[in-house]
């Protein structure tokens, strides 16, 4: 299956981040910890040269938490900041205020020794989408979430949002790139919801879900689905179908059915806590 998707907006969203790039002292990216890599778009890494630079692993209460710990190092490794976060319900988002002020201390120290005081710090958070990006702002701003429209920048699709004297948010719409040079990536994040449902093979999509599965996290789906695991990914296709009772009109087996429901429960992390990425 090719994985592509890049709806017109996201060409629109990408020249807008590069316009507003000046206005910005820190960008803060939204990845899902289930796919830390491949949730990430590579051409921010281009648009945020010379920018303080603050990973945040959401969903991190779907993913495997030995392996988050393992994600998070590998980015400090390479000079950015990161924690783990559950946008969710609330996890982690008290840790990130303090973790922007150190990110940016020299730009506020800089500000400092010019006579500057109360300029905030403005971030910018980009995100591919369904990252959660939305979620971690409205955690983050909380009641206090107010557009502040009296500078560049504030135009359909994106807005500024204060967080409290010290920092502001530039919201942007989420972004993917225009084509996946690897296709793994594609099915990855296809796999947690970050491409359209409507444009996928579902069942193609399961299988490569299964058999990940099956390798790397051993004994999960008998323990969930009460199969016999092997190989086989068709077979075990057919074991849930059956066990979970996914029939067609005639007596056929469904499929369709059974794919959906193995994809919604490893979304929803009712398999467990999974992570389809290992630093390498």
């Amino acid at each position: 299956m090719n994985y592509q998707w890049y709806p017109g907006h996201m060409t629109k969203a990408k020249r807008m981040m590069q316009e507003n790039i000046k206005l910005i002292d820190l960008i803060i990216e939204v990845t899902d910890a289930r796919i830390p890599l491949s949730s990430r778009n590579p051409d921010i890494d281009e648009l945020g040269k010379n920018k303080a630079r603050l990973i945040l692993l959401n969903k991190a209460d779907l993913a495997d938490d030995h392996k988050t710990e393992q994600w998070m190092e590998y980015f400090r490794e390479k000079g950015y900041y990161a924690v783990k976060i559950n946008a969710k319900n609330g996890t982690g988002i008290k840790s990130i205020l303090p973790v922007i002020m150190e990110s940016c201390k020299e730009k506020i120290e800089r500000d400092r020794r010019r006579g500057i005081l109360n300029r905030p710090v403005r971030a910018m958070v980009v995100g591919i989408p369904n990252v959660g990006k939305s979620t971690f702002i409205n955690a983050f701003a909380g009641k206090a979430c107010t557009k502040t429209g009296n500078k560049p920048g504030v135009t359909k699709g994106k807005q500024w949002i204060r967080i409290n004297k010290n920092v502001e948010l530039l919201d942007t719409p989420g972004i993917l790139w225009p084509k996946f040079e690897d296709q793994e990536v594609g099915a990855k994040l296809a796999m947690v919801g970050s491409i359209k449902d409507e444009i996928l093979n579902l069942e193609e999509l399961s299988l490569e879900l299964l058999a990940y599965l099956h390798r790397e996290y051993e004994g999960i789906l008998q323990e969930r689905y009460q199969i016999t695991e092997s190989e086989d990914r068709l077979n075990m296709l057919e074991q849930i179908a059956e066990n979970r009772k996914c029939i067609q009109k005639g007596m056929e087996l469904d499929y369709v059915k059974a794919a959906n429901i193995l994809l919604e429960e490893f979304r929803n992390g009712k398999i467990g806590r999974i992570t389809l990425e290992t630093v390498k």
